[in-house]
């Protein structure tokens, strides 16, 4: 116990003297928060974030502002649960509530694919891609993120082109059904991207479609989406924080994901 009281203290000294970063990998979540567009047979379109005040200081009479708040679970920077697909329903630890938390706190490999992106903004992540990320970096340990960095992030102030999308649908990169799969032998945590869901644009194109919703959240696995500032990350040796809000039957949160690593 002694052991462990001091690791946690010089845990928090070593954040305090900034010897560990904290990046925030996060969007803010507003009125102009970029909503994704659900295909068609999926369900309804989320409504637009939206902030409504209960209370505004005096000029109610009061001494607060709060607000009400009007979102989805799959808003801006957000979390996916198993339950969130059909394929991931029946996991008694598939929800936001009861998922365990220490499942939170885990490692991250950042695969840096954003020189591909930006010259086609198609590109799929191959399961040839993640063993040549492997070569170089080593292999992906088990229970770490996979982070696909792709510098889509830098659209998000433009919702025309963080969504990308056409008479042919949407057009941003992510991985195919190979990769995905590769991914699940590696045992992984979840897959994080910076669009705005896990999937590649066209993936209703792939077999199965969206694999990697299917395949993930089928593995009592996670997602996250519309990360930012993962250009900040190695492409090892960083700890990402994950918690979502606490919903009942949640099949994902908005969220604020804190990176952890070593100050150079």
């Amino acid at each position: 116990m002694t052991n462990t009281s001091e690791l946690l203290n010089q845990f928090h000294k070593a954040i305090k003297s900034n010897e560990i970063e904290i990046i925030d990998l996060s969007h803010t979540l507003g009125p102009n928060t970029p909503m994704i567009k659900v295909p068609e047979g999926h369900g309804k379109n989320p409504p637009p974030v939206s902030l409504e005040y209960i209370s505004n200081y005096t000029d109610d009479g009061g001494h607060s502002r709060w607000s009400t708040l009007t979102t989805a679970e799959h808003a801006g920077t957000h979390f996916d649960t198993p339950s969130h697909w059909t394929s991931g329903q029946d996991f008694v630890d598939g929800n936001t509530e009861t998922i365990a938390v220490n499942r939170f706190l885990a490692p991250a490999c950042v695969l840096d694919y954003s020189d591909g992106v930006k010259k086609n903004p198609d590109f799929i992540l191959t399961k040839n891609d993640i063993l040549k990320w492997e070569d170089q970096h080593g292999s992906i340990e088990s229970g770490s993120w996979v982070l696909f960095q792709s510098g889509w992030s830098d659209r998000f102030n433009d919702p025309d082109k963080f969504l990308n999308m056409d008479e042919d649908g949407c057009h941003s990169p992510g991985p195919d059904p190979d990769a995905v799969k590769l991914m699940i032998e590696r045992d992984v945590c979840g897959f994080g991207t910076e669009t705005i869901g896990t999937d590649y644009g066209a993936a209703s194109k792939f077999e199965p479609p969206f694999p990697l919703h299917y395949f993930m959240h089928g593995a009592n696995k996670f997602g996250l989406a519309s990360l930012t500032n993962l250009d900040k990350l190695p492409p090892k040796g960083s700890i990402i924080i994950t918690p979502p809000l606490k919903i009942a039957m949640g099949s994902g949160s908005p969220l604020r994901v804190l990176a952890l690593i070593p100050k150079l």
